[in-house]
């Protein structure tokens, strides 16, 4: 009967002490959810950017130089995000 009475206080111990911790875990886990959300949506307008650059294109609205200067602006934005997001999965994983 003792040793249930204390392996119950222990567990209970156990349980309020680590209690911060399970939740700072959890809210980090969605933090993580949420920003790697918003760059996979970044990423995604990004690619629709060029997309609709190229197509601009070469429908004749942009011309040569135009269209070099801004593919390459939006590609190197879109290096940027995929830096970002391999950042944020990098963390992820060490989680």
């Amino acid at each position: 009967m003792e040793f249930a009475l204390i392996l119950l206080v222990v567990a209970g111990a156990v349980l309020l002490v680590t209690g911060p911790l399970r939740e700072s875990a959890r809210a980090a886990d969605e933090n993580l959810e949420a920003e790697l959300a918003e760059l996979e949506a970044a990423k995604e307008a990004k690619y629709r950017e060029i997309r609709d650059a190229d197509l601009d294109h070469r429908t004749g609205k942009l011309s040569d130089g135009d269209w070099r200067s801004l593919d390459r602006t939006l590609r190197a934005e879109a290096v940027e995000i995929l830096k970002r997001l391999d950042g944020v999965y990098e963390r992820a994983e060490a989680l």
